[in-house]
């Protein structure tokens, strides 16, 4: 790009996701401030169309759901204590089918943890939020156009699934100011909603084949809504265990799935001839590419994977993952936690980690991993020999 061409401005990824939000059409933040969630609290006091501070995150969510019933997109930011307190009136508005988003600012844990100190440590959490373990979709962001586009992104597929949608961050990437050419920034449109229009009674759970069923507010003066959190039918009256029921509630982890190239998110830096493959995303995503870029001016064969689309997971990322004979998973959390989402507790000798509570991963470290990979594998293909002896 041309710099007469360029805007500079000195931001942070709270302003951005904000400012994308509402560009998208959300349009009422509700929220309960906690560090290191607070700047997305303060930006959205003044950005959105309507702000209530709520009491606390249980109300929170609470009033989210009123808000969507009535035709509003509802936004939150919190962070890990806020959301363990969020996650019973998140699994109602996933029964309801609302759409809502949840930015979710990791900090050190457990428990209140440390307000000041950053984690990747809430992706197991997230994975799992939904009982019966429904599909719920989860992004990750690991860049400033990220943020841009996919909290955007967010609100579309909110509206689209009928469905709570997770932007999971972290306290570095929400807090760090930093110049930014906002020319890379992508104009975005509002989303349009569409409403049922028909003549006929409103059934509010009625899905067809997509899966989806249409919406309409309970603000209308045509037809009755009803919104329950109830297991029920396409009426939605509560009913216990009856078929309809059943399939009802199967359908809502279904259509997530269904529609899960719709929301696709990666970047796949290939590098032919390579062998190994790294996987992270979120601000670890900064130190893999810095890493990576280390090894090819060695000379070194590297492949990189930032996942962005974190849960359901892809199934592009297992195919991406065939290619390769060894794994190296960069996530700053203590156990894996990615790593054991992707593949169980007790993964094959191909998946190894490089992790990290309490710092940030340096690429130094990622590299020495790697190498100790290869310097591994040379021994094995030696018989046992050492290589360097």
């Amino acid at each position: 790009m041309n710099d007469t061409n360029q805007k500079i401005g000195f931001i942070d990824n709270s302003r951005l996701i904000t400012e994308s939000l509402v560009k998208a059409g959300a349009d009422v933040f509700v929220g309960y401030p906690i560090t290191p969630a607070n700047l997305l609290y303060y930006y959205a006091n003044k950005r959105f169309p309507s702000f209530f501070a709520a009491p606390d995150e249980i109300t929170t969510v609470q009033l989210m759901t009123g808000f969507s019933a009535c035709s509003r997109i509802p936004v939150t930011a919190t962070s890990f204590p806020g959301f363990a307190l969020m996650i019973e009136s998140i699994n109602m508005a996933y029964m309801m089918e609302l759409p809502m988003v949840i930015v979710l600012v990791q900090r050190l844990g457990p428990a209140t943890g440390s307000a000041t100190g950053g984690a990747q440590g809430d992706i197991s959490m997230v994975s799992n939020i939904i009982s019966g373990g429904l599909a719920i979709p989860v992004f990750s962001v690991s860049d400033p156009v990220d943020n841009w586009k996919i909290s955007a992104k967010c609100v579309e597929m909110a509206v689209k699934l009928r469905t709570p949608v997770i932007l999971i961050t972290s306290k570095e990437e929400v807090m760090t100011q930093f110049s930014f050419d906002l020319n890379k920034l992508d104009e975005i449109k509002p989303i349009q909603r569409k409403f049922y229009e028909k003549d006929e009674a409103f059934k509010p759970y009625l899905a067809d084949e997509s899966l989806i069923p249409q919406f309409l507010p309970l603000t209308n003066t045509k037809h009755q809504v009803r919104y329950t959190a109830s297991t029920h039918n396409s009426n939605g009256i509560l009913q216990n265990s009856t078929k309809e029921a059943l399939d009802n509630t199967e359908r809502l982890h279904n259509k997530n799935i269904m529609h899960i190239k719709d929301y696709t998110f990666f970047k796949y830096d290939k590098q032919e001839g390579a062998e190994i493959l790294i996987i992270s995303y979120g601000i670890t995503s900064m130190a893999a590419i810095n890493a990576v870029e280390t090894l090819r001016i060695e000379g070194i064969k590297i492949s990189l994977l930032i996942v962005k689309t974190l849960f359901p997971i892809p199934i592009e990322y297992y195919n991406i993952v065939d290619e390769y004979n060894k794994i190296i998973f960069a996530e700053e959390n203590l156990t894996g936690q990615y790593r054991k989402a992707m593949f169980g507790n007790q993964p094959s000798n191909k998946i190894s980690g490089v992790n990290k509570m309490g710092k940030m991963i340096d690429p130094e470290e990622i590299v020495l991993k790697f190498k100790e990979l290869v310097r591994e594998t040379r021994t094995k293909e030696m018989g046992g020999v050492n290589s360097e002896q």
